[in-house]
C-alpha cells in the first residue's frame, strides 16, 4: 500500500531521513524513535509537505495527514471545517457553496463519531486543545482516504478523547485502511500496531511486530536509552 526507497532528505547537509527503504501494508503501522529520529520529517515527505532530495515513495489510492501542531480554519465553525474538506475544493469557494444534503449528512456523521456534533456552531478557534485535535481527525476521515498519517494524535489528550481516537483507528483498520502513525505511548503502540518501524538517525533501525521489536537491544538502547 505504501513504499519508500533509498529515500533522503537534508537541511544543510544533515541528513533528516537516510536512504530509507520501507513497506507499510494495510493496518496500523507505528514508527518511533528517540527525538530527532526522521520521523515527523518522514510523514511530511510521505504527505508533500516537504520535498524528498532522492529516493522514492509509491502508494495506492489517496492520502491524508493530522499535524502535531493543530491546524485548523479558526474563524470558521466546526462543521464548516468539515465542509471545506468534503467540498474538495479552495476554503474561499466552499464558504460561499451551497452544501447538499449528501454533504450535511457526512458532515454530521463525521461529527458524531469525533464526539463534536453539540460544538459544530462554534469556532474552531475558540475549542478546548483536545477538542481541536478531534476535529483534525475529524476532517481527516471526512477525506475518506486510502492512507492516513496520523503524527502523535494522543498527545495532551483526555482519556475518553484517547478512547474515541482508538476507536476510530480500529474501525477504519476494519475498512482496510492503512494507517501510518507517530506515537510515543508504548501502550498504546501494543495496543494498536499491527507492525513497528524504528527510526534512528533517519536510518532504519527495527521493523517488525511491536512485542518482538521492543525487546530488540538495540532499540532499547536507542529510544528507551537503557
Amino acid at each position: 500500500m505504501l513504499e519508500t526507497k533509498n529515500l533522503i532528505k537534508h537541511f544543510d547537509g544533515v541528513y533528516a531521513i537516510n536512504d530509507l527503504s520501507v513497506s507499510v501494508d494495510p493496518g496500523i503501522t507505528a514508527i518511533i524513535g528517540p527525538n530527532g529520529s526522521g520521523k515527523t520529517t518522514l510523514v511530511n515527505v510521505l504527505s508533500g509537505v516537504l520535498a524528498k532530495d532522492g529516493g522514492h515513495v509509491a502508494f495506492t489510492g489517496n492520502l491524508t495527514r493530522t499535524f502535531q501542531d493543530v491546524r485548523l480554519w479558526n474563524q470558521m465553525s466546526v462543521l464548516d471545517n468539515v465542509l471545506v474538506v468534503l467540498t474538495e475544493r479552495n476554503v474561499f469557494s466552499a464558504i460561499f457553496e451551497f452544501h447538499s444534503k449528501e454533504h450535511l449528512d457526512k458532515a454530521e456523521q463525521t461529527l458524531k463519531m469525533v464526539g463534536l456534533w453539540e460544538k459544530r456552531g462554534q469556532l474552531a478557534g475558540n475549542l478546548s486543545y483536545g477538542q481541536r485535535k478531534l476535529l483534525e481527525v475529524g476532517r481527516a476521515l471526512a477525506t475518506n482516504a486510502d492512507v492516513y498519517l496520523f503524527d502523535e494524535p494522543f498527545a495532551g489528550l483526555f482519556p475518553e478523547m484517547v478512547k474515541t481516537i482508538v476507536g476510530i483507528m480500529e474501525d477504519l483498520r476494519s475498512q482496510g485502511k492503512t494507517l501510518i502513525l507517530i506515537e510515543h505511548a508504548m501502550d498504546l503502540i501494543r495496543k494498536l500496531s499491527d507492525q513497528v518501524i524504528v527510526m534512528d538517525s533517519g536510518k532504519l533501525l527495527a521493523q517488525g511486530q511491536a512485542e518482538e521489536v521492543l525487546r530488540r537491544r538495540d532499540v532499547i538502547e536507542a529510544y528507551l536509552g537503557d
